[in-house]
C-alpha cells in the first residue's frame, strides 16, 4: 500500500469515528442534566457550562460542533454569549433553548447564525430529534438536493453560515418542490424580515397559515408582525 492511500484511509477511520461535541450552556442544573442524559445516549460527547462567560471558556479550550444556549441566563446572557460565539467560532452552529417560546431579539439571533430553537418543555425524543437533524445537515452534498426536506434543511444550514442569499435561494426551491407545505413559506417571511423586507414577509406568513390554519410558528409570526402588534418570538418552525 502506498503511503498515500494508508493516509487517506487513517483520514477515513478518524472521520467514521469522530463523535460530535455538543455544548449545554442553561443555569438551571436540571435543564443540563435532562439534555446531556438524553444526548449521551445518542453517543455524543458532552459538555455543559453554566453561563454565557463559562460556555465561551470551554469554547476557546475546545471545538464542539454544536451549542446549546439558553438565552437567560445571570452574568453574560445568552444573546451576548451568541454574538461573542458567531464571532469567535463560526463553525459551531447554534440551537436557541427558551423557556417561553419567545425570544425578544429573534431577528438578531438568526442574523447571528441561530437557525433553530426549541422551547421548554421539551422531551428527550425531540432534542435528539433535533440535533440530529442540525447534525446531518453538514453531510447533505448540494447536489443531491432534489426534495423538499433536502432543500429546507441547506436553507437552514445556509443560515447558521450567514449567507442569507443562499438560504432565501433553497427555501425558494423548496417551495417549487413542493408548494402545498408551509414551513418554507414561513421561514422565506423570516428571511425576507431580517433582510427589511416587511410586506413579503407578512405575505408569506399568511400563506403559510392559510395552508396550515394550525402551523403555530406563522401564527405567532403574523401576530407579532400585524396590526395590533403583540409581543412574541421569530419562530422559524
Amino acid at each position: 500500500m502506498r503511503p498515500d492511500q494508508a493516509m487517506g484511509r487513517e483520514r477515513e477511520r478518524g472521520m467514521a469515528t469522530h463523535k460530535p461535541r455538543i455544548l449545554i450552556a442553561d443555569d438551571e442544573k436540571n435543564i443540563r442534566f435532562t439534555l446531556a442524559h438524553a444526548l449521551e445516549r445518542s453517543g455524543y460527547e458532552i459538555a455543559t457550562a453554566v453561563n454565557g462567560e463559562d460556555a465561551l471558556k470551554q469554547m476557546a479550550a475546545a471545538e464542539f460542533d454544536l451549542l446549546l444556549l439558553d438565552l437567560r441566563m445571570p452574568g453574560m446572557d445568552g444573546m451576548e454569549a451568541l454574538r461573542e460565539a458567531a464571532e469567535r467560532y463560526p463553525g459551531t452552529r447554534v440551537v436557541i433553548v427558551t423557556a417561553h417560546g419567545t425570544v425578544e431579539n429573534a431577528v438578531e439571533a438568526v442574523k447571528l447564525g441561530a437557525a433553530d430553537f426549541i422551547q421548554k418543555p421539551f422531551s428527550p425524543t425531540e432534542i435528539r430529534d433535533l440535533v440530529a437533524q442540525i447534525l446531518d445537515r453538514g453531510n447533505i452534498r448540494t447536489e443531491e438536493a432534489h426534495d423538499y426536506a433536502t432543500h429546507l434543511a441547506l436553507a437552514k444550514r445556509s443560515i447558521n453560515q450567514r449567507r442569507f442569499a443562499a438560504a432565501t435561494a433553497y427555501v425558494k426551491q423548496a417551495i417549487a418542490a413542493d408548494p402545498g407545505r408551509p414551513e418554507a413559506f414561513n421561514l422565506l417571511g423570516v428571511l425576507q424580515e431580517i433582510d427589511g423586507d416587511r410586506h413579503s414577509a407578512l405575505k408569506n406568513y399568511r400563506i403559510a397559515l392559510d395552508l396550515d390554519p394550525s402551523y403555530e410558528p406563522a401564527r405567532r409570526n403574523l401576530s407579532r408582525s400585524g396590526e395590533p402588534p403583540v409581543p412574541g418570538a421569530l419562530n422559524l418552525g
